[in-house]
């Protein structure tokens, strides 16, 4: 069965009914075959499947299902749609206990089930006794995917994004889905009610939640209604609920420029290739294209085809801002910054270009609407970005969509802090651009029984880090984030800076 997919299920199911019936004596062998395949968790009947991300992973054997819900939980009446489930037994399945981790995945707009191949490896402690139960956000992957494709007009006239382009995207995509979905019930409320349906289900008391980036959001939200329901949990690249999503861009990038800066600064061979910090040299490329963008000749990143395009301001700083989320590719940014700045755009339009492509399609764009513009747009200040190299039109065309795109609201008390004594550990990247450490410190102010750790010279994204796997395991043992021995992750080291194509000086 595809996850997630009722039509195709259909059609297979239609297709083994007429071969039954031609092949007369073999229905009951392939109804037993069908019948021990399935396998029941609670009250969810799954069937096996297999879940690939895209992005080259190793694929991972689960067991996937569709659970319907009410849209609008105040008329249950009403519209059901159904949310894409998939389920990782325990590897040691004898010893499996009755607390299952719930992965939460970030955007808001990613699907949990496609992003986990590629984190599957980190939680393998955290798998011998567990199971993981992954359930796609309503409104992402297979649970009601709220996503619109370009036209060909649209795609025609690709280039830098602006507001009012956005804006007409919006409204068509708003009126596209319409017929499915009412997007005012596709929020982070709406989404932990899905949670706790699912939970109650599969028969679980109590569940552990592993949140990573949005996904955090989520996870402090759940803890907050159904506090009685959850055993541990794990924050990752700390989101705090009155952080306005997307709405502080600009200034965490600055902060993770700088901190780059420093550390190239000390290094004798970085700071003599790079003399200038990588603020400053970012900020005169942007001056240099704002006012001039240049045609460049490139190779195709995937195919290695000549291509001609024009790199503008945008280009650099969106590619900066993607490049700085990890400490491999933020390692190329003088590098390429340096290339630039003398006129050598050809290596930064074919890394833009890859990057594009390889985050392409991961967020649905409508359900990332339908979350951030009834919970993060009516609190975001223009004002807040003055003064830095993204500057107020990042923001503005991140809530573009919301006059535009139906939306609800949130609870009264949504952005108050998780205040709880459950045991939560909290994880952050050094040079996180989007969740610096300071919010994970916020964070921790209202958890007694909370620690954090800060993951030296790592960006946005730690589960798999170091030893980070192996203190993922033992903290679903204890349920005590105080009592982990953390000194491993002492050993984890700053990503220098390339100083050429080649690599960095040994």
């Amino acid at each position: 069965m595809t996850p997630g997919n009722p039509r195709k299920q259909v059609f297979r199911l239609g297709a083994l009914a007429l071969a039954v019936a031609l092949l007369g004596g073999c229905d009951d062998a392939e109804q037993a075959r069908q019948a021990s395949a399935t396998r029941h968790y609670g009250d969810i009947a799954f069937e096996p499947c297999t879940l690939a991300s895209g992005q080259g992973m190793d694929n991972v054997q689960a067991h996937c299902a569709s659970f319907e819900v009410p849209e609008d939980r105040s008329n249950p009446g009403g519209r059901r749609i159904r949310l894409n489930l998939a389920w990782l037994p325990a590897t040691n399945e004898g010893a499996a206990t009755d607390d299952p981790v719930f992965f939460l995945a970030g955007g808001p707009g990613q699907s949990a089930v496609q992003v986990w191949p590629m984190i599957d490896g980190a939680f393998a402690q955290v798998r011998r006794q567990r199971h993981v139960l992954l359930v796609d956000q309503r409104g992402t992957g297979g649970s009601n995917l709220l996503a619109c494709e370009p036209t060909e007009e649209e795609q025609e006239q690709a280039g830098p994004a602006d507001a009012e382009a956005i804006a007409a995207f919006a409204r068509r995509c708003a009126a596209e889905v319409a017929e499915r979905a009412d997007t005012r019930f596709y929020t982070t409320t709406d989404a932990i009610a899905d949670l706790d349906a699912v939970r109650a289900a599969i028969g679980a008391e109590k569940i552990n939640l592993v949140g990573g980036s949005y996904g955090t959001r989520v996870a402090q939200q759940y803890a907050r209604r159904y506090p009685q329901h959850v055993r541990s949990i794990v924050l990752d690249g700390v989101a705090p609920n009155d952080l306005v999503v997307g709405g502080e861009f600009a200034r965490t990038f600055e902060d993770a420029l700088a901190l780059q800066s420093e550390r190239c600064r000390q290094l004798p061979a970085c700071a003599q290739r790079f003399p200038q910090d990588a603020r400053a040299q970012l900020a005169g490329l942007v001056e240099r294209l704002r006012a001039n963008p240049a045609a460049v000749e490139y190779r195709d990143p995937t195919t290695g085809e000549i291509r001609t395009g024009t790199v503008n301001a945008q280009t650099v700083t969106s590619l900066a801002f993607m490049f700085s989320y990890m400490p491999q590719t933020a390692a190329l940014l003088p590098l390429v910054l340096d290339e630039a700045s003398h006129g050598r755009y050809a290596p930064l339009m074919s890394l833009y270009e890859l990057m594009g492509r390889s985050m392409g399609g991961a967020m649905a764009r409508g359900m990332q609407w339908s979350v951030i513009c009834a919970e993060d747009a009516d609190r975001h200040r223009d004002d807040s970005a003055e003064g830095t190299l993204l500057g107020p039109d990042v923001a503005r065309m991140f809530f573009a969509a919301c006059p535009h795109w139906p939306h609800g609201g949130r609870p009264d008390d949504f952005t108050a802090p998780l205040a709880s004594d459950l045991p939560v550990l909290l994880l952050s990247g050094e040079l996180d651009p989007v969740t610096p450490p300071r919010f994970g410190e916020r964070v921790l102010e209202h958890l007694p029984n909370g620690r954090h750790l800060v993951l030296r010279g790592q960006g946005h994204g730690t589960f798999g880090q170091g030893c980070m796997p192996r203190l993922l395991g033992r903290f679903m043992e204890s349920a005590d984030a105080k009592a982990l021995d953390a000194s491993c992750l002492d050993s984890m080291t700053y990503v220098p800076p390339f100083t050429s194509f080649n690599g960095w000086e040994p």
